[in-house]
């Protein structure tokens, strides 16, 4: 999925929790203000809920909400529709399921490229939290039934499902994305993935943290609509010099992608974005073109 954008300008964003803000355009502002073109739109970051339901379904467009990041500089590339699609309780999956997927059928007017979903945990508390269930077929099977149902509603809008492997959830890492591509045949083209290389190399040995990434990329990069640039300690360590996430390497790989997809800071905070960008612009964007 290419991304519509200028390449000569880094296609470089943040989530847009990092900026709380009362309106969309104070919102956009922020983003404008440092220089970052490429939402990743959590409406949470405005005071709504994650998923509108009702009255709140109703009264969002969409349309005007990427027109205002336009009139900023800036594009909403893609839109949280996040739940736990492996809640261990049957009723709270499938009401949760049918809200986004009239969520999901929403968004045709966005924009966006993709609604960003969690591919769920057992844990029936926190959908990222870690279970030891969640490695069970029966996890992988209530996921897929999730799945299954949004996939009507992306496709009627035009937006592909983002998946993101993440070692607590049921798409844990590249295996489990390849088995569900395999599975999902003709509608894998719903679905593209976000690579989060501080995600793929939770828990590996500091020796295979290379060889893990470099699969990665290589195996999912044809489908790759999303990098994410946090690290697995602290962003004041990654700073200060201490980081874990070999980022020249993740810039090489970014560079590499058959398709220019967007870099997303996460996990910084307002005070620390601008460093956190710099460090993004050098090491992924300008390192990987030197």
């Amino acid at each position: 999925m290419r991304v519509d954008e200028p390449t000569a300008v880094p296609l470089l964003g943040a989530f847009a929790r990092i900026f709380s803000r009362p309106t969309v355009n104070d919102l956009a502002v922020a983003f404008e203000d440092h220089a970052l073109t490429q939402v990743q739109l959590n409406l949470s970051a405005l005071g709504l809920p994650t998923i509108p339901r009702g009255d709140e379904l109703r009264r969002l467009d969409v349309a005007a909400i990427q027109r205002t990041f336009g009139l900023h500089g800036s594009t909403v590339w893609g839109v949280s529709a996040t739940f736990n699609t492996a809640h261990p309780d049957p009723d709270v999956r499938k009401h949760d399921t049918a809200d986004a997927a009239r969520f999901i059928a929403a968004l045709g007017d966005s924009g966006a490229v993709a609604a960003t979903l969690c591919s769920g945990s057992r844990d029936p508390a926190n959908m990222w939290g870690r279970h030891p269930d969640t490695a069970s077929e029966a996890a992988w099977s209530d996921f897929r039934r999730s799945l299954d149902a949004l996939l009507p509603s992306a496709e009627a809008a035009g937006v592909l499902l983002a998946i993101e492997p993440e070692p607590a959830n049921t798409v844990s890492g590249t295996d489990r994305a390849l088995r569900l591509i395999d599975e999902l045949g003709p509608d894998a083209d719903t679905i593209g993935f976000i690579l989060d290389p501080a995600n793929l190399i939770d828990g590996v040995a500091a020796d295979d943290r290379r060889s893990t990434l470099e699969r990665a990329f290589d195996a999912l990069g044809d489908r790759a609509i999303c990098v994410h640039a946090k690290d697995t300690v602290p962003w004041a360590q990654t700073l200060a010099g201490a980081g874990v996430v070999d980022y020249d390497l993740v810039g090489r790989l970014h560079a590499a992608l058959p398709q220019p997809v967007p870099v997303v800071i996460q996990d910084a905070s307002e005070t620390e974005i601008d460093a956190v960008a710099a460090l993004v612009r050098e090491r992924v964007f300008a390192g990987a073109a030197a």
